[in-house]
């Protein structure tokens, strides 16, 4: 049950989070005993504060939504003193005029919204010129399974070509997966498995295919605070979880 933020405890609700990961690892087909769900935890709207609460309770990798909130928080001097080690994962779109605010952000560890190739240009121009020496930037694709107009990501039969340039083309990135949001829908999961984690897997296994590589070296980053259970027993490497530790966003007015 997603809480008010009235009454949110961060670190408790981590806790449960954890718990929820661990049984439904449990529940995994046998094939991914090897996988270890990464946690992104969405601060989105809040405030530093509870950030630095969650990590405290040992959470490392955080996911915000807009390039200047992701900017405020990362260089926030509370963050900056008491998050050092702090993993910041960028998952919303970005356009090509905030590229350099995004690959600025002190401890960037990910982009998961990478849809095309112009994208994947700049920022493999680019980041030689923020990130540490010789280092490579963490990206994931960005596909969008549902076909929705109004969310991003590229067509699910793009997804090799892009991949391709990544690989062969991009020299200053590292092509960790994939990421879908897919759309907002809740199912019975004990009758029907989510159609935009089936489709993403599909992306992989064709990709891993069509160009050789072994499916576990293309993570999938898929499941929110509704399905992260569901999407974890399919194989998910990444979750992305916000309301249920920070409790409910305000409604837009």
């Amino acid at each position: 049950m997603i809480r008010n933020m009235a009454d949110i405890d961060v670190r408790q609700s981590l806790r449960l989070v954890l718990q929820q990961i661990e049984a439904a690892c449990s529940r995994r087909n046998d094939k991914f005993a090897g996988i270890k769900p990464q946690l992104v935890a969405v601060s989105k709207i809040k405030p530093a504060e509870l950030i630095v609460e969650a990590y405290e309770e040992g959470q490392r990798h955080f996911g915000e939504n807009y390039v200047q909130e992701l900017q405020e928080k990362a260089t926030s001097p509370l963050i900056l003193e008491k998050c050092k080690d702090i993993k910041w994962h960028f998952i919303g779109h970005l356009q090509a005029n905030k590229i350099n605010k995004v690959l600025s952000v002190p401890n960037l560890y990910m982009i998961e919204t990478v849809d095309t190739k112009q994208l994947a240009t700049q920022l493999n121009t680019r980041w030689p010129n923020f990130g540490p020496p010789n280092s490579k930037l963490n990206i994931m694709i960005q596909v969008n399974t549902s076909g929705e107009a109004e969310k991003s990501g590229l067509d699910p039969n793009e997804v090799t070509e892009l991949a391709k340039y990544v690989l062969n083309d991009c020299s200053n990135l590292r092509l960790e997966g994939l990421m879908t949001i897919g759309k907002y829908e809740k199912y019975d999961y004990s009758k029907v498995a989510n159609p935009d984690f089936l489709c993403l897997i599909k992306c992989r296994d064709d990709l891993c295919s069509e160009l050789g590589l072994n499916w576990k070296d293309i993570a999938l980053s898929m499941g929110m605070s509704h399905d992260f259970e569901h999407a974890i027993e399919l194989g998910s490497h990444y979750i992305r979880v916000g309301q249920m530790i920070f409790g409910e966003r305000p409604i837009k007015i």
